[in-house]
């Protein structure tokens, strides 16, 4: 990369640079909708510099200046988390002509970065949590035993897991034998990813309907072969079996299951640790565990 990156210097446009940048994502293994953000949210920045204006000679001044033209004056109304969402991008952007040395001094390091704390996440009250397992359970034994339901729900409360992690899971990221009991590996395909790697201990009472599951679906590789939206569906008929007026999602799951564990005393950073997710994004994430703990 740093080959690719020498092509631009403190006397290039910020055109040159933004399709090294582009490159260098790309490389990176960032996914199409990261990717696309990102470069979306530059070239706003590249339409509203001067197009004679060097690299060298952008300032923090003109970072601010773009961001509140974007916040206040652009005619396409900006949401303050699209605004966040646009400063990370630009200090990304930044962060790496510095990184690589095509600039000495990070204009952007010194322009706020504005957060935005969503909404509290639904999450299953313990009545409900039960509700759910005995609605999955009850297609489990019916006269037509189907495990999946079970399978997939208790899973995700167990584990936490994301909808594209619940869907990246093979025949062979699920141990049933190791020393400590059942355990699920979760992997990712881009290296990009490769720090959300982790194992999480499975609940022995989950293995029978797992194996279950296996005889009667028969899974060559993918363990939950269907498309995400018939795994929501399944989602969502549980939630209706179970006499839920919430509606019962992958995200419903994962937050339930964080504030299961945290509600049970588990280690703050263990369950950061579960989740896959970063020191920082941890931030938002605890200060809302705590305000669903009431």
């Amino acid at each position: 990369m740093a080959e690719k990156s020498t092509r631009v210097t403190s006397t290039s446009l910020l055109p040159a640079a933004f399709k090294a940048w582009e490159m260098y994502l790309t490389d990176q293994g960032r996914s199409h909708y990261t990717l696309k953000a990102f470069l979306s949210d530059v070239n706003l920045l590249t339409q509203f510099l001067p197009p004679e204006r060097t690299l060298a000679d952008i300032t923090t001044k003109d970072l601010n200046h773009f961001f509140n033209w974007l916040e206040k004056e652009r005619d396409v109304p900006c949401s303050p988390k699209t605004l966040a969402r646009r400063i990370t991008s630009v200090k990304s952007l930044f962060r790496w002509l510095v990184q690589f040395g095509i600039l000495t001094h990070d204009p952007a390091e010194a322009v706020l970065q504005r957060s935005v704390i969503s909404p509290l996440p639904q999450v299953l009250t313990d009545e409900e949590y039960d509700s759910v397992l005995l609605a999955a359970d009850r297609s489990r034994r019916s006269a037509k035993p189907d495990a999946r339901a079970y399978t997939l729900v208790y899973l995700l409360l167990l584990t936490g897991i994301k909808k594209s992690e619940c869907l990246g899971i093979h025949l062979n990221h699920i141990d049933l034998d190791t020393p400590n009991g059942a355990q699920l590996f979760v992997r990712y395909a881009s290296p990009a990813n490769r720090y959300k790697e982790r194992k999480i201990l499975l609940n022995e009472d989950w293995v029978p309907a797992y194996q279950e599951y296996l005889a009667q679906y028969q899974p060559n590789d993918q363990v939950f072969y269907w498309s995400p939206r018939r795994l929501e569906y399944i989602l969502e008929d549980i939630g209706k079996e179970a006499g839920l007026k919430k509606h019962l999602s992958f995200d419903m799951c994962r937050w339930t299951c964080a504030l299961s564990d945290y509600q049970a005393g588990e280690e703050p950073d263990r369950i950061r640790q579960k989740l896959g997710i970063s020191k920082i994004q941890w931030r938002e994430i605890f200060m809302k565990l705590k305000q669903l703990n009431g």
